[in-house]
């Protein structure tokens, strides 16, 4: 899906709409399902989705001399915004968003919950053109329910106390209950409950771990997992995309 503006009838008022994609991929620290450290799988896939804004989680880098992000940067000319989490030995562990278009904020939200793993988002506005801009939050969320709930709570929190725009939210949000709080709120909040195409694990997907939100409601115009043959080995989840209109 190529990234283009829909020009509209001039017998009508409605400022022309752009299309975007997007997309949500947990690299897995860019170990594949082969158990082997291969940055250059990450950046391969990368091209391969073609998106305007792209969320990864589990982003690290093997040793020091190593820097997955670097390494995206200079094989796909995405800007890098880094969301690192956890910093071992020189090193650096967490979220990070690519993005190709113009980056006008970034702000970081700390999702920590009491002694759990350190969790957070990155809350950027990016521009798509013809004076429209976009709030993207890129996330991971927790492993225990009492924490992805605490952390879905601050999420919306953010959302909620914004000028209100097109918006999307999206990561992985390691919530295993169709039926659980987090999904409930967050599906209410954006008004819709989209497909939830299976990502996890990437050699033979049975849960939907991965998501993308989006608001206002009818923005988002396709959802789909990314299952190439290289991404089913490049880590142990699949990539999620979405076409939207803005």
């Amino acid at each position: 899906m190529e990234v283009a503006s829909t020009r509209v009838s001039a017998t009508t008022n409605r400022a022309p709409r752009t299309r975007l994609r997007v997309a949500t991929w947990n690299v897995h620290g860019a170990i594949g399902g082969d158990g082997a450290y291969a940055p250059s799988r990450i950046a391969s896939v990368v091209t391969e989705l073609d998106a305007d804004v792209i969320a990864l989680q589990e982003v690290g880098s093997r040793n020091t001399h190593d820097d997955l992000l670097a390494h995206l940067a200079a094989s796909t000319g995405y800007c890098i915004i880094n969301g690192p989490l956890v910093e071992r030995d020189g090193h650096s562990f967490g979220n990070a968003v690519l993005s190709r278009l113009p980056v006008r904020e970034v702000a970081h939200l700390d999702l920590a919950v009491d002694d759990h793993e350190p969790r957070g988002a990155i809350d950027l506005v990016v521009e798509a053109g013809r004076a429209t801009t976009v709030r993207v939050l890129a996330t991971h969320l927790g492993l225990r329910p009492g924490e992805r709930r605490e952390q879905v709570r601050r999420l919306l929190a953010a959302v909620e106390g914004a000028p209100p725009g097109p918006t999307v939210l999206m990561g992985d949000v390691n919530e295993w209950y169709l039926w659980g709080r987090p999904l409930r709120w967050l599906h209410a909040h954006f008004r819709e409950r989209p497909a939830a195409p299976l990502t996890f694990p990437a050699r033979r997907p049975v849960l939907a771990l991965d998501r993308i939100w989006v608001a206002p409601r009818g923005s988002l115009r396709a959802l789909a997992r990314h299952a190439s043959p290289l991404a089913r080995t490049a880590s142990d989840h699949l990539p999620l995309v979405a076409g939207l209109l803005v």
